[in-house]
Order: structure tokens, then sequence, then C-alpha cells
């Protein structure tokens, strides 16, 4: 029997998100889970003359791949990679992992060499075409929820159907107001950081590339960090999990990063490349939906009264010029229950414990945007 919300999220994807036109070319890269999705975007799309090409992935499979993976063997794949992303007009990519750990053998030195031969595919696809990233639920990220695979089904296909042109709309101030910043102070416990976002756009993020969405992000000038932020929600990255990430910046370099837990792999991830110790997002979260950390990025750093700060490449649509193979995001929540805390645009108090104080923004706050 089939889900009214799978196929609305369908539609959602393919006439909001991808603006999908007769005779283009629609790519959806998925794993098995999201057997459902797949088929029904697969007849919304041709339901409007367009054409669908599907790739499946299993992430067991991908382990045993990537852990033998070589120089050659990556050169290969990258130009047929590249042709395919040249042969197609739009991309959808569906995660659905039973297993978030199962990536976490592989050595490091082999996602270095997957991640160089990756980049100028990534770029093309992020740059040159449209594409939309979102989750499909699954026992693995039901239990990464710590909810029963029932609940966390509700819960996804609820969050990724909210009203994305009445939070596109209620957006359009921020972004006009970040565009207007000079120096940016975030406080919380733990954490007083300062930066510059003179000059660099921001971007209101409304369902056009995630699903679910909720964010306005920009990037601080790259030299321009300093002070510390400590992040209070599980920064997954590569399998491993990191607890109470600490990261102290001086002239926008990270020059000392500690965890609870694996800060010597935390440090050996900064040091991939020379990019990945400098930021290339901050992001300001507003799902009115989404209230706490699952440890899956894609819902983490659109929680509402949360901020993001990212180490690694920089999106050309908000560059301050990094680049690296790395684009970790890291989530600060600001609400009371996570210690509260204050962001200020140049010296003026924007936001106190997760809720908009300036009447301009006050749209985004939850109790407006449900």
């Amino acid at each position: 029997m089939k889900d009214a919300r799978v196929e609305k999220l369908a539609q959602t994807l393919v006439h909001h998100s991808l603006q999908l036109k007769e005779g283009e070319r629609v790519l959806i890269r998925a794993q098995l889970t999201a057997r459902p999705l797949v088929k029904a975007l697969i007849e919304e799309v041709y339901a409007i003359g367009a054409y669908p090409y599907v790739r499946l992935q299993d992430d067991e499979i991908n382990r045993y791949l990537f852990t033998g993976m070589q120089p050659k063997q990556v050169e290969t794949l990258k130009k047929w990679e590249l042709q395919e992303v040249k042969d197609i007009d739009a991309f959808i990519a569906i995660e659905s992992s039973n297993n978030d750990a199962e990536l976490s053998e592989v050595p490091a030195e082999k996602f270095r060499l997957i991640g160089e031969y990756n980049k100028p595919v990534q770029k093309m696809l992020i740059n040159e075409r449209r594409w939309v990233l979102l989750n499909y639920p699954s026992q693995g990220l039901a239990q990464k929820a710590k909810m029963s695979f029932e609940s966390f089904e509700n819960f996804l296909l609820d969050v990724c159907n909210v009203d994305y042109k009445k939070m596109f709309d209620a957006q359009q101030p921020l972004k006009e107001l970040m565009e207007r910043t000079d120096s940016v102070r975030i406080v919380s416990p733990g954490t007083d950081l300062t930066f510059s976002i003179k000059d660099i756009p921001a971007v209101p993020c409304a369902g056009e590339n995630n699903i679910p969405d909720g964010e306005v992000f920009t990037a601080p000038v790259k030299d321009s960090v300093n002070g510390t932020i400590t992040y209070n929600t599980p920064c997954p990255y590569r399998g491993t999990v990191f607890q109470n990430v600490k990261l102290t910046f001086k002239d926008g370099k990270i020059v000392e990063a500690t965890s609870d837990n694996e800060t010597d792999k935390l440090n050996e991830i900064f040091d991939t490349d020379e990019g990945a110790r400098f930021v290339g997002e901050f992001a300001i979260g507003v799902n009115p939906m989404i209230e706490h950390p699952m440890g899956d990025i894609l819902f983490d750093e659109k929680i509402c009264g949360s901020i993001h700060f990212t180490p690694g490449e920089a999106y050309e649509e908000a560059d301050n010029g990094n680049r690296s193979s790395v684009h970790w995001d890291m989530v600060l929540i600001q609400r009371p229950e996570y210690g509260g805390g204050e962001l200020y645009f140049d010296d003026v108090l924007i936001r106190k414990d997760g809720l908009f104080v300036i009447p301009e923004l006050e749209g985004l706050n939850p109790e407006n945007l449900k």
C-alpha cells in the first residue's frame, strides 16, 4: 500500500527542489532501503516527461571496495563519474544507512585518495547541476535517533514535508541582515568566538538542496576567526562519533582541537590538507520540527536554535576561498536546555537562548514556522 507522504515527498523533490522539466535527465542514487521513495520518484519523473536513471548502493559492498582502492582505479572512476554528471541535468542522493559505522574500518589514507578523486565530480555536481540530498527511514537511522522505526518514519516524513515556501519567505530578512553584517560573536558555555562575514553572500535554504531543510548559511572571512567553540552535539565523521569537540582558533586557523574521545583521530582529520584547519561555512538552523540531535548531520545542522561552524571546504555560493577535501558540519545548540547562549551581529544581540529577539527575525522562531 502506498504512503501518501512518500508520494508528496517525491513531488516536493521533483517540482520544488529540482524544478525538473520535460525532457530533462535526473540521476537517482540511493540505497536499497529507500525503494518506496525511488519507485515514487520514477513515477513522478515519468509523469512530467523527464527521464530517471537509478544507481543503487550498499555500504557493506562499498567498505570492501574502498579498503583496497588504488590510485589507478580511482582515476578510472573519476573519468566515468565525470562523464555521468556531464550527461545529466539533475541529481537526487538518498541516504538510508542501517549502520553508520560500516565504513569506520576503511583506512584514513583510502578516504584521502577517494576524497581527492571525488573533488572535481562533487564540484561539478554542486556548482553546475541541480541537486538535492535527503535521508529515507531505515532501522539504523531510527536507532541513532533512539526511536522505534515506526515513530522515526513518521517523524522523518513529517519533517521532510514542512511548508518550505513559508520558510523561504521568513528567511529573507535574515539573509539581508547577514549581508549587511561585518562582525559576528557567538557566546555559549565553553564558547566565545568572533569572526567577520563582511562581503560574503548569505544563502537561504528551504528545500532546494537538502530535505529536511532550514538554514541560512554564509562563510567567515578566512583569517578572521578567533576564540574557542565547544560543540554540544555529537560530531560524526567517517564512522566515528566525536563528543564535546572543542576548537580554538587564531587568525582563522584551528590551533587546538580536543574531544572527549579520539582526540588523535580528530586531529588526523584536521591534518588531511591545509584547508581542513580553516572554516568554510557558518550557518544558522531554523527548522521548527527538529529540536534534538540524532547524530545525522542532515538533520542536526537544521535544529532550531542552533548554529553550525564548519571546518573545511567553502561553498562557491558563499565563498571565502578555503579549499579542502573536508567539509565537516559541527553543531552548537543555544536553546536553554542545552545551556543557552547569545548570537551577536555587529555587537547587537540577534538571538538569545535559541530565539530571535529583533522584530524582523521573529518570523523564524518555531511558533511562527510550524
